[in-house]
Parts: C-alpha cells; structure tokens; sequence
C-alpha cells in the first residue's frame, strides 16, 4: 500500500518530469527560430557586402551584373521629373590611349576641377601631392577633351550613395586605354572604411591599379573598402548641385541604375591656382 508520503514523493516527481518535458520543447523551438533568423540575417548580410564589394564602383567591364540590398525609396521612372537642363551641342570624342601620360603637373601647386554639367556646375579641389598619377591623368584628358559631354551613367541610392561619371561610352565599360596606380587609400578622411559625403573618388575593377577614367562622387558618407582612390572635394555648390541629382533618383527603383536626371558633362576643365 502507498502511504502519503509516497504518493507526495511520486506527484512531485511526475510534476519535476513535466517541467523538465515544457523546458526541453521550449528549447528546442528557441533553437529553431534562432536558426531561422541566423539565416535571415545571413542572407541580408551576404547581400550588404556584395553591394558594398562588386559593380557599383566597378568600371562595368568585369561586372555586368549589379547587386543591391534592400531597395530604399527611389523615384519611380514615371513620376521622376528631370531637373537638368537640355545637353550642350556636341558630341563625344572617340579618344584611346596606349599608357598613362608622364606626370607633367606640379606635385606642389593647388588644381580644381570644374565639371560644367547640364544640372549645374560642380567644382572639385584636387588633392595633387597626395595623389599626383590621378590629378594628372585629369589634368591630361581635360585638356584632350575627353570628358566632354559625357554622360553620368550611374546612381545608387542604398547602401552607398555615389553618382559615378567619366565613361565616354556611357555603359560603364569604357576608359582612355591605359590605367593609373592606386594612391592615397590612407587618406585621414577615410574613417572606419566610410568614404564621407563630399569625396571624389576613383572607380575600378575591383583589382589593384585599374583605375581610367571613371570616378565616383558621394552625396551621403558611404561605407567601402578603402580601395578607391580618393583625390578630390566637392565644393559646397558642387555638393548642392549633386544632391539635387540624387533627389530625383534612378531608373531601376532598386537604388541601382541611371540616374533620371539627364547628367552631361558639357565641359570638364583643370586649373592651377
């Protein structure tokens, strides 16, 4: 016969077994739904990355494909209303080159860009002594007119925020012929891999000492490796101008793509002061 005792004994140790079972299943589903959103946020992660490492500062001839994170809001292509004005008369010069030109500028002298676009003009002091190859290789194709009325052939509008110019194909695969080395990637405004609002900056294949002539220019502090040579400041007009060029957004909706804004470079010129 059971005594009290024993029938206490028993109860508490089948309510000890219950709680274990509750504890045990309420584990078991924690993991699950642990696993699920790892793997969400791997997903988001992996696609974060490659939009900060692949085409969106590439030049587009080793990356026709173009990733983007989630999309962030854009002007759709319909209701974007174009805030530039109509194209310079004129067309694109068919110019290629065999190497880079001889470094011909004074490493010492303060130069600006003046990129007299069909949305503004917009005014870049260049950093020369820091990176003397890119200002040069500026200096050079301004003066040959190989910017001229070029369009800015891309807009990105989430994860990082650039308008990228200077292919005179207009696809994103076109350059002078030669390429220039890397320079300045130690620049002191380069903090915590985070290319700041205002910077000027070379695109590239994504390899060491591949950069043209395609540069980018930020609007929003971007965050990049920094494998991009930084070699000029937008002024204060110039980042006005630029911001109204990001304002009406690009044609894909995805924060990828042309931007509406009709961008032409009618006249690029580089001045020693």
């Amino acid at each position: 016969m059971v005594t009290q005792e024993q029938r206490k004994r028993q109860l508490a140790r089948e309510k000890f077994l219950r709680q274990q079972q509750r504890r045990t299943a309420a584990r078991r589903k924690a993991r699950v739904r642990n696993s699920v959103i790892a793997s969400v946020l791997g997903v988001i992660l992996v696609g974060s990355l490659t939009l900060y490492t692949t085409g969106v500062l590439k030049d587009d001839k080793d990356d026709k494909t173009n990733t983007s994170a989630e999309a962030s809001p854009s002007a759709s292509p319909s209701a974007a209303k174009d805030p530039c004005e109509k194209a310079a008369a004129g067309s694109v010069k068919k110019l290629s080159w065999k190497k880079e030109p001889s470094v011909t500028i004074d490493k010492s002298a303060d130069y600006t860009m003046t990129l007299a676009t069909t949305c503004g003009d917009i005014g870049i002091a260049l950093k020369t002594a820091a990176a003397p190859h890119t200002v040069n290789s500026f200096d050079f194709l301004a003066n040959k007119g190989f910017f001229d009325h070029t369009k800015c052939h891309r807009l990105t509008t989430n994860g990082i925020y650039v308008l990228q110019c200077g292919d005179p194909t207009g696809t994103g695969s076109g350059g002078p012929g030669y390429t220039i080395p890397d320079e300045n990637l130690k620049d002191k405004s380069l903090k915590d891999n985070v290319y700041p609002a205002g910077t000027v900056a070379m695109a590239n294949t994504g390899q060491a000492h591949t950069g043209g002539s395609q540069f980018f220019l930020v609007y929003q502090d971007s965050q990049l490796p920094p494998s991009y040579t930084p070699f000029g400041t937008l002024s204060a007009a110039g980042m006005k101008v630029l911001k109204k060029i990001a304002a009406a957004g690009e044609n894909t909706g995805a924060g990828d793509g042309a931007p509406n804004a009709t961008v032409v470079i009618n006249k690029a010129t580089v001045t020693k002061s």
